[in-house]
């Protein structure tokens, strides 16, 4: 067996304590070093970890302290930082969204391809169980022909205070923010995107950008996906994935999902809901496995750059208040 990878943390951060838990709990990784700004921060993860420290990038590529890096700072700050950990020769996992326009992501794509490491976005509903589950059903063709899948990611969150809310650290609000996930998660289901419109509802927080957003997806297959996102109003729901088809219906949710068949009305439990450390857990497995060819890599540079595009899309709709068409094709098989 081999011994666990070292990893680099970048960014000490809210998000970066969801994968210091998982670290802990995954045989085929480990934390090797933090990189943060915040002194305090930092050795007070240092020191609870048992790991090494560092202020920047540059001296923790300078002192060869991992084999790979998870990259969880500000979206701002995510091409410079993968790019210097690129030209070094160590593969990333950069937290979504990867970037805020399609040209930074094809250059740290190339980049990667260069250097012969991987480079990947972390997007955690993939890995969710119940979500694999949902979507080897709908591949199978348990509930048919899809036609329509919808998706909600709202709560109420006072943002104000939140560097999510700065647009010139997020690249927007509650659309780049939570909507990558949704994108994401639209393409992971019904594949790649043909077209996407955007539509800003009212403003509820006193913040510069969007806290509430509808966005409508479509397929080069024709299928629809509608997708509900705020900071500002929770629809309180138990899913926030649901699947219509010609022959049944999915139902991904919080803490339970479950299937039914239109000529049928008994609900069929499977999953047990939402589990976030398991779901880095597993994410950090895949990530690290693909490093070492035993698994290919969950999410592709193409899926990350199709993350990027077609939220870049969105905004566009946002401002021109129409359809915009996306670049990306059907593979060929």
């Amino acid at each position: 067996m081999k011994s666990p990878m070292k990893i680099g943390l970048i960014g000490a951060g809210a998000i970066s304590q969801a994968y210091i838990q998982a670290l802990r709990e995954v045989d085929v990784a480990q934390l090797g070093a933090v990189v943060d700004l915040c002194p305090e921060r930092l050795s007070g993860l240092t020191e609870s970890e048992r790991c090494m420290g560092y202020v920047t990038v540059e001296e923790l590529v300078a002192e060869d302290q991992c084999d790979a890096a998870i990259v969880c700072t500000p979206p701002n700050s995510h091409v410079e930082i993968s790019r210097a950990l690129l030209e070094a020769g160590i593969p990333v996992l950069c937290e979504k969204p990867l970037c805020f326009h399609r040209c930074d992501a094809e250059e740290l794509i190339a980049l990667a391809e260069r250097q012969q490491v991987l480079f990947s976005m972390a997007t955690k509903f993939r890995f969710v169980d119940d979500v694999i589950k949902a979507r080897q059903k709908v591949l199978s063709g348990v509930v048919g022909d899809v036609q329509l899948l919808q998706n909600a990611f709202t709560a109420r969150v006072d943002m104000s205070k939140r560097w999510n809310s700065k647009s010139e650290i997020a690249g927007g609000g509650v659309l780049i923010d939570n909507g990558t996930h949704s994108v994401d998660l639209v393409r992971y289901f019904l594949g790649p995107i043909s077209a996407v419109q955007a539509c800003e509802g009212r403003r509820i927080q006193n913040i510069p950008v969007e806290d509430n957003v509808q966005l409508i997806t479509r397929t080069y297959h024709g299928v629809i996906g509608t997708i509900d996102l705020s900071w500002s109003l929770n629809k309180e729901l138990a899913t926030y994935i649901e699947v219509y088809g010609s022959q049944g219906t999915i139902r991904v949710g919080w803490k339970k999902s479950a299937y039914k068949m239109n000529s049928s009305s008994e609900w069929i439990e499977f999953g047990s809901g939402y589990n976030k450390v398991l779901a880095f857990q597993n994410q950090i497995t895949n990530f690290c496995r693909a490093i070492r060819g035993t698994e290919e890599v969950m999410v592709t540079p193409e899926d990350a750059l199709a993350s990027v595009e077609v939220i870049e899309a969105a905004y566009q709709s946002l401002k021109q208040d129409q359809w915009v068409r996306l670049s990306e094709r059907i593979p060929v098989a």
